[in-house]
């Protein structure tokens, strides 16, 4: 079972953190530190699979965690993984979550991440929920995302109703309109007149 799944710059500030398991916040910081610390400390050219080391797992609370990580240009992205769950698979998992965001922002960036963080877990949230894995492949993923896009872009149509209404009726300019109306003459009654 994956228990968290972080994404941290070069310098340790994480730019994407999702936890399947409950921590309090402060366990949280730490566990983000001190994983990366281990995987920071690791030179390019050694394998990706990590035993969580003994601060880790008192951490999470277990002693069979492991990090699965990738790290691309500025970006690592690591998964705390149980004794349950393949080393290769997860690794295809990344591959799979990097290239998504890859397809999703054209050229993904540190910056991609940063302002577009629901974008990012609405992604992870397609490939992995509560720990599972749901979905890798790529094509589907991108569909279900094309979708939620539509979605968004048809409800803001219809929450900025309101918006657009109101700017065009200050665009009608209506005390000049009401200035401009002709009446015709009404007939006169008697010594009354209109």
């Amino acid at each position: 079972m994956i228990k968290a799944v972080l994404v941290f710059n070069n310098h340790g500030k994480p730019r994407v953190s999702k936890f399947y398991q409950h921590f309090p916040e402060d366990t949280q910081q730490q566990i983000i530190r001190e994983t990366f610390h281990l995987v920071s400390k690791r030179d390019d050219n050694v394998c990706n699979f990590l035993e969580g080391g003994t601060r880790l797992n008192s951490l999470i609370g277990g002693s069979d965690y492991r990090l699965i990580y990738r790290h691309y240009a500025t970006l690592y992205f690591v998964f705390c993984v149980d004794s349950s769950e393949s080393e290769l698979g997860i690794l295809d998992l990344i591959q799979v979550f990097v290239e998504t965001l890859d397809k999703c922002f054209e050229n993904v960036c540190e910056l991609d991440l940063i302002f577009h963080v629901d974008k990012v877990h609405y992604i992870l949230q397609e490939m992995v929920m509560g720990g599972m894995v749901l979905e890798t492949n790529m094509t589907e993923i991108l569909t279900r995302i094309e979708e939620q896009s539509k979605i968004e872009k048809s409800e803001a149509g219809i929450a900025g109703a309101p918006g657009r209404a109101i700017s065009a009726v200050k665009e009608m300019n209506l005390p000049q309109k009401i200035k401009d109306i002709k009446l015709p003459d009404l007939p006169s009654i008697g010594s009354l007149k209109f």
